[in-house]
């Protein structure tokens, strides 16, 4: 007769646990974030500090530059020989097959200089401009730079060459910033601009109906 008061009471609490389970699942602001194809979202925007950077033209970059637009952001060097160029055509080519979206939806492009020595808003400007007449770039002070860099979570180095003069080593993702001015997903390296306009589309598309 003692086995059928346990029995119940095993049934009691798995009851109980599959009712807070449902209640979990059913609860006011619980939204499964999207599966994506090749990007990583973040579980929730991470909150990014004022980049104490000049823009390609040589103004300070706004204290609110992120707020009101989605951007992409990447960082790399003018005179990086493959990785950067081909990423910034790479999402040239996903801006371009964004087009569609409404003009808020659209995302920027901000390449953020990691050899502010050799990259001076001279040479910034016409080199985003060459990818793209929309695309932005930011310079700064070295301690500015290495700011920027932690605050994405961004490594990067530099290297001298044995024949002389030096490259820099730098990671090679992509960030999406979102309008409130957090951090809310991540593309790694290889880049496929299909592939990249595909994620945006179902990130931004879940946030705008989440918000």
């Amino acid at each position: 007769m003692a086995a059928r008061p346990l029995r119940v009471v095993v049934l009691v609490i798995v009851a109980f646990a599959a009712g807070l389970l449902l209640a979990r699942l059913l609860a006011p602001g619980r939204v499964e974030p999207p599966q994506t194809e090749h990007a990583t979202l973040l579980p929730a925007p991470r909150a990014l500090p004022a980049l104490d950077l000049m823009d390609q033209d040589g103004q300070p970059l706004a204290a609110n530059f992120f707020a009101g637009h989605w951007t992409l952001v990447f960082f790399g060097f003018t005179q990086c020989p493959d990785i950067c160029p081909t990423t910034l055509a790479t999402l040239a080519q996903s801006v371009g097959q964004l087009k569609d979206l409404p003009a808020n939806a659209q995302p920027r492009v901000l390449l953020v200089s990691v050899d502010p020595e050799r990259d001076t808003t001279e040479i910034l400007a016409p080199y985003v401009r060459f990818f793209s007449p929309a695309f932005l770039a930011a310079r700064g002070t070295p301690e500015a730079t290495a700011a920027a860099a932690a605050a994405f979570g961004v490594p990067y180095a530099k290297v001298v060459l044995p024949e002389g003069g030096y490259t820099l080593d730098h990671g090679s993702g992509v960030f999406l910033v979102d309008p409130t001015g957090g951090m809310t997903a991540y593309f790694s390296a290889p880049h496929d601009a299909a592939a990249i306009t595909r994620d945006y589309r179902t990130i931004v598309a879940w946030m705008e109906k989440n918000r």
